[in-house]
């Protein structure tokens, strides 16, 4: 019998589209924008209209290929996402003036890849006329088989393939994976809430946010009705995301629907950074890595060696149903032994089905309203 229930946020109960977006015009304004590497500033600015933002996304992410493909390998976080499109990208750029410019290439690729780097990238890159090809991620990554956080070491090795320079800066999350995910943040939350969801200013100023644009994958009364419903049969709550906290208990918030959870069993990205940082270890604690979900289901006052030394497959993992819509949920779920419903309103909708089933998930669920049909 059900005793929890722990739920996804992105792709189940909100829509992942905005993110998506952002994430999309993340990659443009870094490789466009004078504040960063100054490709093509004129082809950057802070507002957009729909039909722009889908074309920016539609060639960044090559009609959501690149999504896909990094969805269908267990990565679920965004800025994950982000980083490696970016880096990819970077690298064919650098391809571009290799031959002049191979001792400080070099350089480059022997430390972190700053703001400061990025600045001096500018410059050199100001000198040559480059082309942009977002195709050749598809190409660099589809006939390679590594899973998860494995894909950041995959760019260590194209380094080494079309640059001829060995490095390991790739392979971790450093000051390039920073930069990303604070420009992501400004895209998403706006200049109003940058500040207190980041603790820095907007770089560049002038984003509005898509915080206040959140869209729900069912309407919000019949959530908050399952809410209800499933606390009412004495089942507890809680929610596993890649999302910040901010981006989480707002809109939850806002659509009536925190009320019906604890909030130290709503486990965000914020914990799962804070964690990291702590522990100081190479081992990422996103998902697939169960981290997020265990945090969740012990309550985000739990110290974070706890967390990771927790035995798994947990004794009473039956007892827990985790709704996710991708693999990488998946997989944390069947890492701590517990059931899986996957929920096909993720970005690859119906297709997931077959993911879902060939991987072993209890359910596949058309929407999680239909969770209800379980407990």
């Amino acid at each position: 019998m059900v005793k929890t229930i722990l739920f996804d946020v992105d792709g189940v109960l909100l829509s992942e589209e905005r993110y998506f977006d952002a994430s999309g015009l993340t990659v443009w304004e870094i490789i466009h924008s004078d504040h960063y590497l100054g490709l093509a500033p004129d082809q950057f600015k802070t507002v957009y209209r729909d039909e722009e933002i889908n074309r920016i996304r539609e060639q960044v992410f090559v009609q959501d290929e690149v999504l896909k493909l990094l969805k269908s390998r267990g990565l679920n976080a965004n800025w994950d996402m982000i980083y490696l499109t970016l880096s990819d990208q970077l690298i064919h750029l650098l391809t571009q003036i290799k031959e002049d410019e191979a001792d400080q290439i070099e350089k480059w690729l022997a430390a972190e890849i700053n703001y400061d780097t990025i600045a001096e990238m500018k410059a050199v890159f100001s000198k040559y006329e480059l082309t942009l090809d977002f195709t050749m991620f598809l190409e660099d990554f589809k006939h390679t088989t590594e899973t998860k956080q494995g894909l950041l070491k995959v760019l260590d090795n194209i380094v080494f393939d079309k640059l001829g320079v060995k490095t390991d800066i790739f392979s971790r999350k450093g000051a390039l994976w920073s930069v990303g995910e604070h420009a992501s943040q400004e895209w998403y939350v706006g200049d109003k809430y940058i500040l207190s969801s980041t603790g820095k200013p907007s770089v560049q100023p002038g984003k509005k946010g898509f915080l206040e644009e959140e869209i729900p994958l069912a309407k919000p009364e019949e959530i908050k009705a399952l809410f209800s419903n499933i606390r009412s049969k004495g089942i507890a709550l809680g929610v596993g995301t890649g999302r910040p906290q901010l981006e989480t208990f707002g809109p939850f918030k806002a659509l009536g629907w925190l009320e019906f959870f604890q909030e130290n069993h709503i486990a965000t990205a914020d914990e799962v950074l804070k964690a990291e940082t702590e522990l100081q270890s190479d081992l990422p604690l996103a998902k697939p890595n169960p981290f997020t979900y265990l945090l969740s289901l012990k309550g985000t006052e739990t110290s974070a060696q706890e967390i990771v030394h927790t035995e798994l497959p947990l004794k009473n993992g039956k007892d827990i149903l985790i709704v996710g819509d991708s693999l990488a949920d998946l997989l944390a779920a069947q890492k701590m032994g517990c059931l899986f419903a996957g929920i096909l309103t993720g970005l690859s909708g119906q297709e997931a089905r077959a993911e879902f089933e060939e991987h072993g998930a209890d359910y596949i669920l058309d929407s999680v309203l239909d969770v209800q049909t379980i407990i």
